[in-house]
Order: C-alpha cells, then structure tokens, then sequence
C-alpha cells in the first residue's frame, strides 16, 4: 500500500497543525520535536514562532544535538546560547540531548555502512517524536528533510562524524560521496526503530535555498515556496518534495536541482528505500 503524505500549498502555522492531525496519528507520552535550530547568521531557517502552535499542540519538548564543526552550534553552552538568540529558548522547553555524555549506541545490525549510530543519550526520556524539517538544498546531503533530520540532525556531535565519515569519523570529510549518504540512511532507520511508528514527519517547502541552515553564510532562496507535506513516512515525504520541485516550472528549480543532483541526493532515499523502513511510492492527498 502506497504511503499517504498530505500537501497544502498554504504555509501557515495553522496549516503545519491541520496537516499533522490530518497525518493520523496523535503522539503519545512526552514528544520531542526535533527541529534546526540555525546557524547564527543564516536567514532561511524556520522560526520558532512559525512552528509555535504546533509545538504547543503536541506540548513537545524542542530537541536539538550539537555539531561536529566549529561554529556556534558545536558544543553545549554554544548551541544553548543560540537558542537563546533565535528565540527558541523564550517559548519553549529546550533539550540539547549530548548535553552530556555517554552518548546512547543504537545498533544497526543490516546497516549498509555503519553497524551503531550515536546519539544523544538524553532521546531515551521520550516517548514519541514530531520531526520538523525545512525542505531546502544541502551543501554535503544534496538536499535536507525528514531523513537527515533522524540522522544527521538526531546523531550526537560524535555520532555526526561517524555518519559523515561512514563508520570512521577520522574521515568525516574525505569520506566517499554514496559511502556518506548510504551512512545517513542507516542512522535514520537506527531512530525510526527506536521511537517504534510514534513518529510524525512534516516538512515545510518554504525559504528554499540551495544551502542548509547549518551555513552560517547561505544562498538566499532560489524557487518560491511550493507548500507543507505531513506523513507517517520518512521516505515518502522526501520523495514527495523532491518530485514537487522536479516538477515546479519556477526560475530557480534548475538551480535547486543542480545542487541536488551534482550530489546525488536522491541516493538517501533510494538507500533508506532498499533498508526498507519506508517507500518511495505515496499518494499525495491535497487539502
């Protein structure tokens, strides 16, 4: 049966809320939401007051892990400051889960390049978790959604650099293109197997850059806003904007695309495809 992932061309806060109870499943216990808390000086990223009535909603805790690269984000006190600066802090409950170590080891028995992911150890206290990610390019992934917000996005500082380095964190940044991208679908199934179908997806088509919110320095966007997508399927919502923007007649699609395909950021989906925690064929639901 085809995965059902939900679209509205209107982007609001109450249409992120519509869209998630349209999704189907009412997460249960304490939620945390997993979201990018953006690199100070980029411009793109998704602010906390756009995501508030949803937040509120599921009353989630916001959940975010440190870096593996210098910036502001990289270690505790750093990140905690930047959310503080981005407002996250003012109006919710904030959990950087590696505040402290050791990090929790999620085993990945059938991984196509890596056995274990790290991630923070403090995922353990929730019960289920409300994924929010802003669709956008990527300068390492291609492009950025629902996948790498379970794996890149939940992985531990340390846990990053073994994604990136695909199982051999000393080669974080000199690590094979597939090899990384392979690496992010293992970790991204590690967390759907933790959390156990108590997990929502949303993902926002808006402030569409060729660059992630990691950058402090990005592209402003290049493609206008294309709209929300909400399922219970990681593989199919990405899937689902990147047909979305494959089929956009916008100036700027060709240079969305080009960021995505000079990386070949298709590959995610099709390896998290082939683990199987997923599928790339949906149905797209407008409402």
């Amino acid at each position: 049966m085809k995965a059902k992932v939900y679209f509205s061309k209107q982007i609001t806060p109450e249409k992120v809320v519509e869209l998630y109870k349209a999704a189907g499943l009412e997460l249960p216990g304490k939620v945390a939401v997993k979201v990018h808390s953006g690199e100070p000086g980029n411009q793109n990223f998704l602010t906390p007051e756009f995501w508030q009535p949803m937040v509120e909603t599921v009353h989630g805790t916001i959940v975010e892990c440190n870096t593996a690269y210098p910036g502001e984000r990289n270690t505790t006190d750093a990140h905690r400051r930047t959310m503080i600066k981005h407002g996250w802090s003012k109006l919710f409950d904030v959990d950087i889960l590696d505040a402290e170590g050791p990090d929790l080891e999620l085993p990945i028995p059938n991984g196509k390049r890596i056995q274990k992911n790290l991630v923070g150890k403090d995922i353990k206290n929730y019960d289920s978790m409300l994924v929010l990610s802003h669709f956008k390019g990527h300068p390492m992934g291609g492009f950025g959604g629902a996948l790498k917000q379970l794996s890149i996005g939940c992985a531990s500082s340390a846990g990053k650099a073994n994604i990136h380095g695909a199982g051999k964190p000393e080669e974080m940044w000199t690590t094979g293109q597939n090899a990384f991208l392979e690496s992010m679908a293992d970790a991204a199934e590690s967390v759907v197997k933790l959390f156990d179908g108590k997990i929502v997806y949303i993902n926002v088509m808006k402030n569409m850059s060729v660059d992630c919110d990691c950058c402090a320095v990005a592209e402003d966007p290049c493609m206008k806003d294309i709209g929300i997508l909400a399922s219970l399927d990681p593989i199919a919502i990405d899937q689902a904007c990147l047909d979305l923007v494959y089929a956009s007649d916008d100036s700027g699609r060709d240079h969305l695309v080009e960021r995505i395909e000079s990386l070949n950021g298709v590959h995610t989906v099709e390896a998290a495809a082939e683990l199987g925690f997923g599928s790339r064929e949906y149905e797209l639901i407008e409402l």
